[in-house]
């Protein structure tokens, strides 16, 4: 369980990176359009890796219930 608490923290961490990353990228724009896709994709995977990590965190805890 600790495992997953710890990888639950780092990810929590990369999401809040890509979310400023991402956030950055708008207020710069037009600047640098073309690096959407990629910054967006970046940002969705990590909060989608974030989600299930939490889900899987979750149901440890209420297994060792």
């Amino acid at each position: 369980m600790a495992e997953l608490e710890e990888r639950v923290k780092k990810l929590s961490l990369r999401s809040t990176t890509a979310k400023m990353n991402l956030h950055d990228l708008a207020e710069e724009l037009p600047t640098d359009w073309q690096k959407i896709p990629e910054v967006a994709a970046a940002t969705f995977q990590v909060f989608a890796d974030l989600d299930a990590a939490r889900k899987e965190l979750k149901r440890a805890k209420q297994a060792a219930e």
